[in-house]
């Protein structure tokens, strides 16, 4: 049991990468909050012992604040809940722009900024936690067509990351993210559904991954599992890319 004495917030845990993420930590042993806006989405953690659940809308600045402040503990924050845009900047609203930016960026700021001073005060004050971070390899990476306001917020979340990586290193918080390739889930499901031919979409993109497939919400988990853990205690400011071979 890796993080047996790990207590773990995970956003967007409904489903997709937040979920499988969030049943690899329980896994482990980690004592997970699982999070989502949809609380019918939180259904099927029913009869994990190491599961509790709690509807959480992360552009709601005063909830993230009220659930952590009712933790037990907190040792792990992982910022998953995010939405992809599609169209270039010719396209693009400020709407679109404003709500991305505020879902994709300004929730994690929220959550790390409700989250720090419960790990701060960890290990008798000499601080500890590991923050994850829901980047993209689309952003600071590489550039994808078609995903001008997607991309230009998972670069933000990029420098939010190394920013409060860098500030905290010394106090025994450590801060990453992750850049997973195109992932199979429910979100994705809906995107090429939108499509006038769901099926031309689809192929589209699978052809960008060099592996030849889209990856599966469980293959992205155990870096989650990694970055939770003691095992990645000397890594902080980092981007780990899962991706298929994006950016080779």
């Amino acid at each position: 049991m890796r993080l047996k004495s790990k207590t773990a917030l995970v956003t967007a845990a409904g489903q997709g990468i937040g979920r499988a993420s969030a049943l690899a930590l329980a896994a482990q042993g980690a004592q997970v909050w699982a999070t989502d806006l949809n609380p019918r989405l939180l259904d099927g953690y029913d009869g994990i012992a190491n599961v509790r659940t709690a509807p959480l809308d992360v552009l709601d600045k005063a909830a993230i604040e009220r659930l952590v402040a009712q933790l037990p503990a907190l040792d792990v924050l992982f910022n998953c809940a995010g939405f992809v845009h599609n169209g270039t900047i010719l396209q693009a609203t400020d709407e679109e722009w404003d709500f991305a930016f505020n879902l994709n960026v300004r929730s994690q700021f929220w959550a790390i900024q409700a989250a720090l001073p419960r790990m701060l005060a960890n290990r008798g004050g000499q601080g500890g936690g590991s923050i994850i971070n829901m980047a993209s390899v689309c952003g600071s990476l590489k550039g994808l067509p078609s995903r001008f306001i997607y991309g230009a917020s998972k670069a933000a979340v990029v420098g939010l990351t190394k920013s409060v990586a860098a500030d905290f290193v010394g106090r025994g918080i450590r801060c990453n993210a992750i850049a997973p390739g195109t992932v199979d889930t429910p979100s994705l499901a809906e995107r090429i559904n939108s499509y006038d031919d769901p099926a031309e979409a689809r192929k589209n993109f699978v052809a960008r991954q060099p592996m030849g497939r889209l990856a599966q919400a469980h293959e992205i988990a155990p870096i989650v599992v990694y970055l939770a853990s003691d095992e990645s205690v000397f890594a902080t400011g980092q981007v780990f890319s899962v991706d298929g071979g994006m950016t080779i």
